[in-house]
């Protein structure tokens, strides 16, 4: 496995409504998209593992503790949209995906 980083364009900027979600199919893997307001840009994995169910990216988001987090819309666990983390059990974490935007569109980074 290479430790180089592809990226695969996923929407147009446009497309992504400030405060909710969105998924989007990366190299097999369901990604959680979120844009906050100020256009920040976050890409987590989409796999609640509290639940067992692909349903991250229609959580709440929001801040803790300075943090931009989202909800879990299962059982409300709040993770970390920077690193992934889970706030209620450090143990626990979901991936974090590279996310950037080129002439106006989304783009999500995997490793190739």
């Amino acid at each position: 496995m290479s430790n180089t980083t592809n990226y695969l364009p996923v929407c147009a900027l446009a497309d992504l409504v400030p405060g909710l979600g969105a998924c989007a199919l990366v190299d097999g893997r369901q990604v959680a998209l979120f844009r906050l307001p100020g256009n920040a840009l976050y890409a987590i994995g989409n796999h609640d593992p509290f639940s067992d169910a692909n349903v991250l990216s229609r959580g709440i988001t929001g801040d803790l503790q300075g943090i931009p987090v989202v909800a879990s819309p299962i059982y409300k666990q709040h993770f970390s949209l920077v690193d992934g983390h889970c706030l209620e059990d450090a143990a626990v974490r979901v991936p974090v995906y590279p996310v950037r935007v080129v002439e106006g569109r989304v783009e999500i980074g995997h490793r190739q």
